[in-house]
């Protein structure tokens, strides 16, 4: 046998030897666990909290809230979340990122207790997302019409003659003599 192979087979041995002993880690970790591998797919508060972008505070405070639910500690551990907490989580982030108040909220996850096919939810955030809309789309009706009016007043501003004569004299020349709250004062006082 060659020296090359011999090292290939040197190095194979202590790489399953490795492989055992971290398999066998692996395997006291587990049964220091209680042996219960789907624990992997459950979370604690500070992991569910960093992944919904929360404190750990404000998971607690929902759930005295009656807006998530607390999960049972078993024996000494710590909580355990499973993944639709997770979900619930970002979906009450983003409801209050719509304007809802957490009482809205906690009324609209009530109603699954008391209608399963969650009709009376659907029409709920419906009516909540339809009030929302009218009144975001009142607040973009006034900015559109508070942008308008700077832009005539820069307008206004850049081709003026002679701001002490406006209002005044240059209110003759001006195009927006018909929008301007001053033009039709009878003042020649500069402002």
């Amino acid at each position: 046998m060659s020296k090359r192979n011999s090292h290939t087979i040197v190095r194979d041995k202590i790489t399953i030897q490795n492989e055992r002993v971290n398999n066998r880690r692996s395997d006291q970790h587990a049964a220091h666990r209680g042996g219960r591998e789907k624990d992997d797919k459950f979370l604690r508060i500070g992991e569910l909290a960093e992944m919904a972008g929360v404190t750990g505070r404000t998971i607690r405070y929902y759930e005295e809230l009656g807006l998530l639910k607390a999960p049972e500690r078993r024996d000494t551990e710590h909580r355990r979340y499973a993944q639709k907490d997770l979900l619930y989580l970002r979906r009450i982030q983003q409801l209050k990122s719509y304007g809802l108040t957490l009482s809205e909220i906690k009324e609209i996850i009530d109603l699954a207790q008391v209608d399963p096919s969650g009709e009376k939810r659907r029409l709920k955030l419906l009516t909540r997302y339809s009030e929302k809309w009218r009144e975001a789309m009142e607040r973009k009706r006034r900015l559109d019409e508070y942008i308008k009016e700077l832009e005539w007043h820069i307008d206004q501003l850049e081709k003026v003659g002679n701001f002490q004569a406006c209002p005044g004299e240059e209110c003759k020349k001006c195009k927006y003599t018909g929008i301007c709250k001053f033009a039709n004062l009878n003042s020649k006082t500069a402002l």
